[in-house]
């Protein structure tokens, strides 16, 4: 197997030909009119027909009715007949310093010995632009990062000045009432303090990088109950806001919560899902104006890593970072006593729903209801919850929990906006605001599944065509594929295919299949049959235009069945496939 490899290494160096870079188009033009649109006016909880939005630079200079409002000479114009404009939507609680892959957090799995931590935290840094873009193309031109190295505020700066990255809102190291264990020490994302005087210091530190807020985490563990370091949490807070700085804090118990509340907490960055809501804590917490953001879907992601039962959305299989997606599945084929756990044993454990998720449907309906300001926020990049591809999940979260359509597009826009103090440059579509739009072909006050997929995006005033913003490559066709193999998903599947494919047998050039219509059938009958499949990729070359991928498919017989795939790519698809003998993949 290795020698036929190598061999076919050799042979394919000289045939390969270099990828084209992907475009992406910027307007250079300072004055864009969208004309006919019908606006989403989340101000007054109404849709304004046949309206003209004008956007110099990158803000809006006015909106009104497209009758009434004359387009400025030389303006790039957007006709928006039959279309809808909203506020580019805000994921409130993002971090920057973790993947969402399976070796993220070492602290709550630690496979440091299978792939280095390190590895992870660099591939975080060497694609933060594509995270970016991947936001950009889900709709959301806006992050809060919630706590993370002190590196988020040279992330922040560089966000601000590329036209292709969200807005970000960002705070240093968590101020902690408890040190996890496994994580970076150099730049560390949490900090433990134990004293009130500690606790202001780190505030302190923070204040020349200007953090948009400043973050807590309030956490109870045996021994060491929500009381016993509330005045440390009570100091942080004092500090913070005597620098004129909102604090928001991790606090998920009800009785965690409503003191971190009670001591000035101004967002609570997490569900509280031990207890449903009572008179006198909704009335605290509106009483006190605090920001709610319920996170409903994040544990879900770390349940079904730790237990290997997926149900991988759509918008996880097309938007999500396609090999942070295929590091999910690897407990499939890391030894039990490697991990350190069987998956198999935990799936007793663990069930979705689960009480806890019960209990934060309960208390986020419990909460709209009684006026307090829901804010989405994802926790992306946790074990799990991929960055951007997540949010819509979360949203659909937020419906089974019984709020309307426009509540939630209030909690992904002005809500946020509000709840961090930015309402005047963001969250609405409005005379002087930032111009952050989203274009959408469905109106999502009826369609909530209309900010599934996102046509045209605004950001900063510069048009951009969301699908061009997700890089195509042959190493991402190839691994797109693969992860919808894993998930048995038929459609994500045959996606990066090209309509006529053809798949072959490298030794003798037999043809096994022609077309995606024999793909499905094959391979539809493939996935309801074996319920445990599942293709480990042992090793992968990129020469070009070709992709070689070493893979070890289980869940077919008794023995895994070892093959060569040989990948070649045309005008962006998937156009053949080689398998070297034995070969069925």
């Amino acid at each position: 197997m290795k020698r036929c490899y190598l061999l076919l290494k050799t042979a394919l160096i000289a045939c390969t030909l270099p990828v084209s870079a992907q475009s992406v188009p910027d307007a250079t033009t300072k004055t864009v009119c969208i004309t006919h649109a019908n606006i989403i006016d989340i101000i007054n909880n109404k849709t304004l027909p046949d309206q003209t939005i004008i956007i110099e630079n990158d803000r809006i200079v006015m909106t009104g009715p497209s009758r009434k409002l004359k387009i400025p000479a030389g303006a790039t114009t957007i006709d928006a007949t039959g279309r809808f404009v909203m506020p580019g939507m805000t994921d409130a609680h993002i971090h920057f310093f973790q993947s969402g892959g399976l070796y993220t957090r070492p602290d709550a799995l630690d496979l440091r010995h299978v792939y280095p931590y390190e590895k992870d935290q660099q591939w975080v840094k060497d694609h933060l632009g594509d995270l970016m873009a991947r936001y950009l193309a889900c709709g959301i031109t806006t992050v809060a990062d919630v706590g993370g190295p002190l590196r988020n505020f040279s992330i922040r700066e560089q966000a601000a000045k590329d036209s292709l990255s969200t807005n970000a809102w960002v705070t240093g190291p968590l101020i902690s009432t408890y040190l996890p264990p496994n994580l970076d020490k150099n730049d560390p994302p949490i900090v433990k303090v134990t004293t009130p005087d500690a606790a202001r210091e780190l505030v302190r530190k923070q204040v020349p990088y200007k953090p948009d807020f400043i973050k807590i985490w309030y956490i109870v563990v045996p021994g060491q109950p929500a009381e016993s370091t509330l005045h440390i949490v009570r100091a942080a807070i004092e500090e913070s806001h005597a620098h004129g700085l909102k604090v928001a804090v991790h606090g998920t118990e009800y009785q965690t919560a409503k003191l971190a509340v009670s001591a000035g907490a101004d967002i609570l960055v997490h569900s509280v899902d031990d207890q449903l809501f009572d008179n006198e804590m909704l009335q605290l917490l509106k009483s006190h104006q605090t920001v709610y953001i319920p996170t409903l879907t994040v544990m879900h992601g770390y349940k079904r890593a730790f237990t290997q039962q997926f149900d991988f959305p759509a918008q996880d299989l097309a938007y999500g970072d396609p090999f942070m997606l295929g590091t999910l599945t690897d407990l499939q084929h890391i030894d039990s006593s490697v991990a350190k756990f069987s998956y198999k044993q935990l799936r007793t454990l663990h069930h979705v729903p689960s009480e806890e998720d019960t209990i934060m449907l309960k208390n986020l309906k419990l909460a709209q209801d009684a006026g307090i300001n829901i804010v989405t926020g994802t926790d992306a990049g946790n074990i799990g919850t991929l960055h951007a591809s997540s949010y819509f999940t979360e949203l659909q979260a937020m419906q089974q929990a019984g709020l309307t359509n426009m509540e939630i597009i209030r909690a992904a826009t002005i809500n946020a906006a509000r709840g961090f103090g930015k309402d005047k440059d963001y969250g609405s579509v409005e005379k002087g605001k930032v111009a952050d739009l989203l274009l959408l072909s469905k109106d999502p006050v009826q369609h909530l599944d209309a900010l599934a997929h996102i046509d045209t995006v605004i950001h900063r005033g510069k048009t951009i065509e969301a699908g061009k913003l997700l890089p195509v490559t042959p190493a991402i066709l190839a691994q797109e594929q693969l992860n919808a193999y894993n998930a048995r998903n038929i459609d994500a599947f045959l996606a990066p295919y090209s309509d006529s494919v053809v798949i072959s047998d490298q030794a003798t050039g037999q043809i096994m299949m022609k077309g995606k219509e024999q793909m499905h059938q094959r391979y539809s009958s493939l996935f309801e049959r074996a319920k445990n499949l599942h293709c480990q990729l042992v090793n992968r070359m990129v020469l070009g235009n070709t992709v070689i991928d070493q893979e070890s498919v289980t869940g077919m017989g008794n023995k895994p069945l070892e093959a060569i795939a040989i990948y070649t790519i045309e005008n962006g698809k998937i156009a053949h496939v080689s398998f070297i003998s034995p070969g069925k993949k």
